[in-house]
């Protein structure tokens, strides 16, 4: 199935990572691309190697992205890493495969999402495929069989506490 989680609220990373958790505990292979971040000091990049069939594919790179104006490099690494994915998908190397901040990555036509919904749509019944990002496109929420929209109601980044290792990041 093809999952999506978005919304301007904390979680959808989280929510992703806690379907390959649990789905570790069944033996069942995640990969994971990272498509805006290349920070080895994130917490899921510093636990990848300690949870047993997960694996991290960190393809963007490590520095603010504009979305208006995406720089040269930042839509080759988009590019790079969606064909990547879709060499994995395509290949069944996983179980589960979550695609981080694609949907961002398709409001902001870094990778054109008639493409991307198309691949998606073809193989989305042959295993799990989890999309996060705020901005999902409506493409994809067509297309997804679960959409969970995270929504902000409160956060403590308003009050000025700073991002905090392994709860923020």
């Amino acid at each position: 199935m093809l999952q999506v989680y978005t919304g301007d609220g904390k979680g959808k990373t989280t929510a992703a990572l806690g379907v390959a958790f649990r789905a570790a505990g069944y033996q069942m292979k995640t990969i994971m691309f990272s498509f805006l971040k290349d920070d080895p000091g994130y917490g899921e990049a510093r636990a990848a190697s300690m949870i047993s069939h997960f694996v991290l594919r960190q393809v963007g790179r490590d520095a603010f992205v504009n979305f208006k104006n995406p720089a040269a490099e930042d839509l080759q690494l988009c590019r790079s890493g969606w064909e990547e994915a879709k060499s994995a998908i395509s290949q069944h190397k996983a179980d589960i495969f979550i695609l981080d901040e694609l949907n961002i990555v398709l409001a902001a036509n870094m990778l054109p999402i008639e493409e991307v919904a198309a691949f998606l749509q073809q193989h989305k019944n042959e295993m799990e495929i989890i999309v996060t990002g705020r901005y999902a496109p409506e493409q994809i929420i067509q297309i997804a069989d679960l959409v969970t929209e995270m929504r902000e109601i409160k956060h403590y980044f308003h009050k000025g506490v700073s991002s905090r290792n392994g709860i923020d990041h």
